[in-house]
């Protein structure tokens, strides 16, 4: 564990880079984590091979905190049902259900899967 530089950029790259110096042979093939710009940056420039998936704890407290408190709680849960579903087909049919309920008045929590 080191101190980094503000979530930059350059803090995530020598930090990849320093994860490769000490053995890493192998690029991961997924990595998570929240809406930080500077670590996709880096990612990208330092493991262009592994996969980006945005952690879903913070997206749904992103999206939550843009809604109304009265609709959180059926939005939380139909957010769970996406991705917890059993199947991608499942995952796609909540995040349809969550379109049809929330797109007309959240347009901007609903974009393209």
């Amino acid at each position: 564990m080191h101190d980094g530089y503000r979530e930059s950029k350059l803090s995530w790259v020598e930090m990849l880079r320093d994860v490769k110096g000490r053995g890493l042979t192998h690029l991961p093939a997924l990595a998570v984590g929240d809406g930080a710009l500077g670590f996709w940056a880096a990612l990208r420039d330092e493991c262009p091979t592994t996969r980006e998936q945005r952690c879903w704890v913070h997206k749904t407290a992103n999206i939550l905190d843009k809604m109304p408190k009265g609709v959180q709680s059926k939005a939380k849960a139909m957010i769970h049902d996406m991705y917890m579903a059993e199947t991608k087909k499942d995952a796609l049919k909540a995040y349809e259900e969550f379109l049809a309920l929330y797109d007309a008045k959240f347009p901007r929590l609903c974009l393209p899967a």
